[in-house]
């Protein structure tokens, strides 16, 4: 629920969502347009179509035994990530694997101060390598969600609390922007793939890739109505799309 959306949003969905099918069982007794319609509200419903999707794969294909690891939770559920399979593997079964999220990818991109284009696919694949590295392997959930929390908290993209960070004295971005306050920083101690801010400014990690042109695109709808005597109220017709 929480990908494209606030926390503050979900909240109440989900409360009304666990009422209604508080286990997987329930769920996957449900029809789909009973889930689109508890859904209605939070957009993006293809997310509710890969719940309900993966509640009939636990069902009736996994014996009701929800999969263990990530790579097998990544595998077995369908519309379920790299992100999604690794916050599930270290949070509920302990799994020493790290996650990367956009806060994630922020805090540590300012710790390092790597410069690098972040829609990069190497860029992205050292982040998940640094991740699993850093993790902690008797706590790797809690050291998972404390990482997301610093990030959503104090390593904001705009007006980072610095001087609250529990980790501003390893933070190499917040070095080179404060040099005075901690001592001089020597750039040999900086990673090979790392590149310097010139501006030594904190919030210019990560550093983003240019945005594209926005298109403009003109689109034709046609809503088909019918009204007359034979019916009370007019009727229109809609077609459901297919599920792929």
């Amino acid at each position: 629920m929480c990908q494209q959306t606030q926390v503050a949003t979900v909240i109440d969905y989900y409360n009304k969502w666990m009422l209604q099918w508080p286990t997987v069982d329930k769920l996957a007794d449900a029809s789909l347009e009973e889930v689109n319609k508890t859904w209605a509200g939070l957009g993006y419903y293809s997310r509710a179509r890969r719940l309900h999707e993966g509640a009939l794969k636990i069902t009736r294909n996994l014996n009701g035994k929800f999969p263990k690891g990530r790579d097998c939770i990544r595998k077995e559920l369908p519309g379920v990530g790299r992100y999604t399979a690794s916050a599930i593997a270290s949070i509920s079964s302990k799994e020493p694997v790290g996650v990367v999220d956009g806060n994630v990818f922020r805090v540590l991109s300012r710790i390092r101060a790597i410069g690098a284009d972040i829609s990069s696919q190497c860029v992205i694949e050292e982040m998940w390598k640094m991740s699993d590295e850093l993790v902690d392997e008797d706590d790797p959930g809690d050291f998972n969600q404390a990482l997301m929390e610093l990030g959503a908290l104090i390593c904001t993209p705009k007006t980072p609390k610095c001087s609250s960070c529990p980790v501003k004295n390893l933070c190499v971005s917040y070095s080179l922007a404060d040099k005075k306050a901690i001592g001089k920083f020597s750039e040999n101690k900086l990673r090979e793939n790392c590149i310097v801010d010139l501006e030594c400014r904190v919030q210019n990690f990560p550093r983003k890739s240019k945005k594209t042109l926005v298109k403009n695109k003109i689109s034709a709808v046609v809503i088909v109505r019918k009204e007359g005597e034979e019916v009370n109220v007019p009727q229109y017709l809609f077609i459901q799309r297919p599920k792929k």
